[in-house]
């Protein structure tokens, strides 16, 4: 791509208002114009980590929308959206990031460059890096699972409720659009400042580059031939896991030893237990919670190895043995829920025909009881909340503080300087985004009554992430953590409405997902920053990928739920739901029963709150062992990485996080510091590669599967019989009420 100086832009921008240059793809220049910054040619970033990676140079003439850049970013956006969403409900959750649509985009862009005839529209030169970024941030919008989805999910899986349609739409793209219209009036805080870095896109700039700027000095095999190698390789591999020996999925060898002791089936079951020893040869297992171990700092991993240890096989085999809260009366690893003497809860039984709690039902048949896992995790929860508030105060408050005071000023760098040749969106259209999104929301509490969330409901979700998305915002430009607003948001409509399962998850979904888009919105808004493309081209994209995703994402949801039987449960395995099992779980536990009941003075799980303390002392005491050593390790623990990662269980299971941290360290330590040549080229594409070819051959998988009805029956498959398990691990006894204690 062609580079030219500062100075160059402005003697062009100068010929094009001048007349010299008739036409121009971005005519609306006259703020740049007024306001000439000047720019000494040298002139760069503050921030060293941005000067490192983001060129200090621009070509306002290079074409944005194009052909290329709309079908690609459409075609990669809805194959995003029903992949992931295809994959959500299955028992290995799987996602595809943008990083393959990064990867893939750029060779199918350079082949329509040279095929498609050229054209001011669909093919007006070389293919950009503008259009690569924005094809990216489009798929960006769209490679996470609409979170409304999962109240869908519950309302007609669970409830009997069905939004149909219009409803679900509404749903859908509200929860998600109401975000982007808060993300407007940050821009001036999160995205202008040069102090605001958002690291997360330093590593997807270099990766732009690396294709736009080629490296003269690169050696060896290319990087697509080593992707399709590794595509390929892996799309015929996953054909064993995933179709003919299906037992290596969870790989619990260890249960062989004696089949009959329930307890090593217990603690070495990969699939229904604590995973001790458990392998797996399924890479969709390895990324289906906490996504490729192959881009995640060795330190990170080693963090979340050392929580899950500690969580999965010292503290819940200690509560569980000991019959803590009555643990040896119910599985010990699962997300579902009980009564006092093992039977499974059904919530119908205290639930009037509007589906809200009947107090008289409930005294006669709760209390709700947990596992010891479970329990202990929201436990865990708890204390990634309140730890994030110490941790970052303790370790980051001065670099915040400073990055705040400075964004308050005119602290504009470069980058912002160079973005004055292209118009910034209109304030009102963001505002239009938010007051419609917003009246649309009262439609769909009012139109859908089995909703029962009040007016008060809706305006208090709302106004939360509005009180936290700046300081929220803050922490994770300058720390690269977002804190979650999920529990407290089911916290304080728990006790605001209790007896409400419907609206307490959909309290939960407004006010926790529209932080979340708002953020997601704001760091791809300074991803353009960095590179320079023009602020509209990003806002239309970011929301025509959007509205997109939603509808893709409904698509696929009501299609598999009306076509897998026994969707949901384990005889619809590997369409299991664990996300929306443990969000049903959870529409019980917060919403049904309330949190005044499952957590309250007389609750057996009373001794839970008290990590709200504990997660914000822990910091401390690491903070101090790393001002006293300041090159120790200890200025690697990260308490609230460690929380929030272990609270993931439910539904991960300990051994995805075992074989996780396995992958990891292979990865990001051995071959990182022993093969690093071989790490800086092709680890990224690795990581990228298995995705893709696991993924594809999971759908061409399900095709044949549904197609013909087949999958081979035998003792490789836990095809044996009533009590097959698909790790091969044997059932334990049940208890008197006959339910299985580890499946």
């Amino acid at each position: 791509m062609e580079t030219k100086s500062v100075n160059s832009f402005r003697n062009e921008k100068e010929e094009i208002v001048d007349g010299s240059k008739k036409e121009a793809l971005y005519n609306d220049n006259e703020a740049y114009v007024e306001n000439k910054p000047e720019i000494d040619e040298e002139e760069d970033s503050p921030i060293e980590e941005v000067r490192s990676v983001v060129p200090n140079t621009d070509d306002p003439t290079l074409p944005v929308y194009t052909f290329r850049m709309w079908f690609l970013g459409i075609l990669f956006s809805c194959g995003l959206a029903f992949i992931n969403q295809f994959f959500w409900y299955r028992r290995n959750a799987m996602t595809l990031t943008p990083l393959v649509v990064q990867l893939v985009s750029f060779p199918i862009g350079k082949f329509m460059e040279k095929v498609i005839p050229k054209s001011r529209f669909f093919n007006p030169g070389p293919f950009n890096m503008k259009e690569h970024v924005l094809i990216t941030a489009m798929a960006n919008c769209c490679y996470s699972t609409a979170y409304a989805i999962d109240i869908i999910t519950i309302q007609n899986l669970w409830y009997n409720q069905d939004m149909g349609w219009g409803g679900g739409l509404l749903l859908i793209w509200t929860t998600q659009l109401i975000g982007f219209g808060m993300a407007g009036v940050l821009r001036p805080y999160l995205v202008y400042p040069s102090s605001m870095i958002w690291p997360t896109n330093l590593a997807n700039i270099s990766l732009f580059r690396s294709f736009h700027v080629p490296d003269r000095d690169w050696t060896g095999m290319s990087r697509y031939k080593y992707f399709m190698i590794c595509f390929v390789g892996m799309f015929f591999y996953y054909w064993i896991p995933g179709y003919f020996f299906q037992i290596l999925t969870f790989f619990s060898w260890a249960c062989w030893l004696k089949p009959s002791n329930r307890i090593l089936s217990q603690l070495t079951s990969g699939y229904n237990g604590l995973g001790m020893f458990a392998l797996t040869f399924d890479w969709s297992t390895i990324v289906s919670f906490l996504g490729s171990p192959f881009i995640v700092p060795w330190w990170a991993i080693a963090n979340v190895a050392v929580g899950v240890g500690i969580v999965s096989w010292i503290i819940v085999p200690a509560l569980y043995y000991s019959d803590t809260w009555n643990s040896k009366t119910f599985p010990i690893v699962t997300s579902e829920l009980f009564t006092k003497d093992g039977n499974l809860w059904d919530n119908s039984v205290v639930l009037n025909a509007d589906n809200t709690l009947n107090e008289e039902a409930y005294a006669e048949y709760g209390p709700l009881y947990m596992t010891s896992l479970f329990a202990f995790t929201y436990g865990v929860l708890f204390a990634g909340v309140t730890s994030i508030i110490s941790h970052t105060f303790l370790f980051h408050r001065h670099e915040i503080m400073e990055r705040f005071r400075t964004s308050r000023h005119t602290n504009y760098d470069i980058h912002h300087k160079l973005m004055r040749a292209y118009p910034e969106v209109p304030t009102w259209w963001y505002i239009s985004i938010f007051v419609v999104s917003f009246g649309a929301s009262f439609g769909v509490i009012y139109g859908w009554d089995e909703i029962k969330l009040p007016w008060w409901g809706l305006i208090l979700a709302i106004v939360i992430p509005i009180i936290f998305v700046l300081p929220v915002g803050i922490i994770q430009a300058v720390t690269n953590q977002q804190p979650g607003l999920n529990i407290i948001t089911e916290l304080i409509i728990g006790y605001a409405l209790p007896g409400h399962p419907i609206a307490n998850v959909t309290f939960k979904t407004y006010g926790y997902i529209s932080m979340v888009q708002c953020l997601t919105f704001v760091s791809d808004l300074k991803l353009g920053h960095y590179t320079k493309v023009p602020p509209k081209a990003m806002f239309w994209t970011q929301t025509v990928g959007t509205v997109i995703a939603g509808i893709i994402n409904l698509a696929t949801a009501r299609w598999l739920m009306g076509s897998i039987e026994n969707m949901c449960t384990p005889a619809g395995y590997p369409f299991t739901c664990p996300s929306a099992n443990t969000f049903y779980s959870a529409s019980i536990i917060w919403g049904t029963i309330g949190p005044g009941k499952m957590f309250g003075g007389t609750s057996p799980y009373a001794s839970m709150n008290w990590f709200f303390l504990i997660g914000f002392v822990a910091p401390i005491p690491f903070y101090l062992l790393s001002k006293k050593y300041p090159n120790s390790f200890w200025k690697y623990v990260h308490m609230p990485l460690i929380f929030n990662a272990t609270g993931m269980m439910p539904p991960a299971v300990p051994m995805n996080f075992s074989v996780w941290c396995a992958a990891g360290f292979v990865s990001m330590y051995w071959l990182r510091k022993y093969r690093h040549d071989w790490w800086v080229r092709y680890n990224y594409l690795t990581s990228a590669a298995f995705d893709a070819g696991c993924a594809i051959a999971a759908l061409v998988i399900f095709g044949v599967v549904q197609g013909s009805g087949y999958t081979p029956d035998w003792w490789g498959n836990g095809g044996q019989g009533e009590n097959g398990t698909f790790d091969n691990c044997p059932l334990a006894p049940t208890n008197s009420s006959g339910v299985c204690l580890i499946c």
